[in-house]
């Protein structure tokens, strides 16, 4: 079975496994449910049946690098503002990326073509729009080369790793009542057509400035609606993630399974994220000073996507739990770079 799958990492044991493979997936989104599943189903049917879903894959995360291009080339400070309707094209990108991305399951059913490099791609995909996602919304609320357009960038790894590392316990991708992929997309778009009728300045200036004494009292000054955003979001982050530690800590119950056996498995990604912050936060880091970020965010969107493909490839071939790739050591020579100064310092 030719599904590019790196032998040298699964074994045949690893291939001989995907014939067990089987595709299970919960969203119990209330919109993608009764709102969004009707207008899938609407739209599927606009694509040929010669048309492989890896393709319709491939299109939609071709929509996404488009407003890429379009920040690198118009808005290349994440600040602007660029033209009006370039922020209702950022809106417009998501939207088909996000309806590609549910169709091309659909279109693999309907095809009879449903197979594990399907879910790989696809989640390889997702993985990479993380770190593209983040480039252009901070780009559309013109945050700048800042630690809120970071901010996005890391926290948007977050709910991904956790669905994926659950997912590989359970056998099944869970997505709550609220999710990134429905709700946390809806939003983005909608932020995005606010910056287009009032300009991305509008989530960077201080409440008290747009709205004066009708700003309630117990808000600090300096607030901007980023703020709110970043608040909001930690917040939903902060609430809806423990879910997964729970639902993994009860398959492994079930299994008769140490829970405590699987928290080591966050090794990888931790380092991954202790490095990102580290290699930003150095005071002889040159990231955000000299307006690099897009190029970081580029780089660690990479290396995210390399750590989320080995799992969902382990998930697929049932191999043990992949705990690290060659991939995190760039980042980690980044971090100790830019901070031994700080050390010989001291």
């Amino acid at each position: 079975m030719p599904l590019f799958v790196d032998s040298d990492f699964t074994g045949e044991a690893g291939l001989s496994n995907l014939k067990y493979y089987k595709y299970s997936a919960i969203d119990k989104s209330p919109i993608a449910r009764y709102v969004l599943k009707p207008y899938w189903t609407w739209a599927v049917r606009l694509f040929p049946l010669w048309m492989a879903p890896n393709l319709i894959t491939l299109c939609g995360l071709g929509f996404v690098v488009i407003n890429l291009i379009c920040v690198i080339y118009w808005i290349p400070d994440l600040v602007g503002p660029g033209p009006s309707w370039l922020y209702f094209s950022f809106a417009a990108g998501i939207w088909l990326y996000s309806t590609f991305d549910n169709v091309d399951g659909s279109q693999a059913r309907r095809t009879g073509t449903s197979s594990p490099l399907g879910e790989l791609f696809d989640h390889g995909c997702d993985a990479l729009n993380c770190s593209i996602g983040a480039i252009v919304q901070s780009a559309s609320m013109g945050l700048g080369h800042s630690w809120y357009s970071a901010f996005f960038l890391l926290l948007t790894t977050f709910p991904f790793y956790m669905s994926t590392w659950e997912e590989y316990h359970t056998g099944t991708l869970y997505l709550g009542y609220i999710n990134g992929p429905t709700e946390g997309l809806i939003l983005a778009c909608g932020s995005m057509i606010l910056s287009g009728i009032f300009g991305p300045q509008f989530w960077t200036e201080d409440l008290r400035d747009l709205y004066g004494s009708h700003v309630p009292s117990f808000i600090p000054n300096g607030t901007k609606y980023a703020d709110i955003v970043v608040i909001a979001m930690s917040i939903l982050v902060l609430v809806t993630q423990p879910l997964s530690f729970y639902t993994v800590y009860k398959v492994k119950k079930q299994q008769n399974q140490s829970f405590a056996a699987v928290i080591p498995q966050f090794f990888s990604v931790l380092i991954y994220w202790i490095c990102g912050y580290l290699w930003l936060a150095s005071p002889y880091s040159y990231i955000l000073k000299d307006q690099h970020f897009i190029l970081f965010a580029l780089t660690l969107g990479i290396v995210f996507g390399r750590i989320a493909t080995k799992i969902i490839l382990a998930h697929v071939t049932k191999m043990p739990f992949p705990m690290y790739t060659v991939m995190i050591i760039p980042l980690v020579v980044g971090a100790l770079l830019t901070n031994i100064p700080v050390i010989f310092k001291r």
